[in-house]
């Protein structure tokens, strides 16, 4: 059973990353705000934060099952 979280941790955290990775750099921007002296591109927010909150889900789950517990 603690392998299996071990790995489940690491693969929702991963999933997470790229996630997170691609709504930043990689993916359209989902908004654009157009000034006088610029025009800005924003990322998608949600996706951004769904992703980091997968990435930190995942190391905890991970980190959790990793550690030894005395019974």
């Amino acid at each position: 059973m603690r392998i299996i979280g071990i790995i489940f941790g690491i693969l929702v955290a991963a999933i997470g990353g790229v996630v997170a990775y691609r709504a930043l750099f990689l993916d359209p921007s989902s908004a654009v705000i157009v000034t006088e002296t610029e025009v800005r591109e924003l990322p998608n927010t949600f996706r951004v934060v769904g992703g980091i909150a997968l990435l930190a889900i995942g190391a905890t789950v991970a980190f959790l099952s990793l550690r030894r517990r005395n019974p």
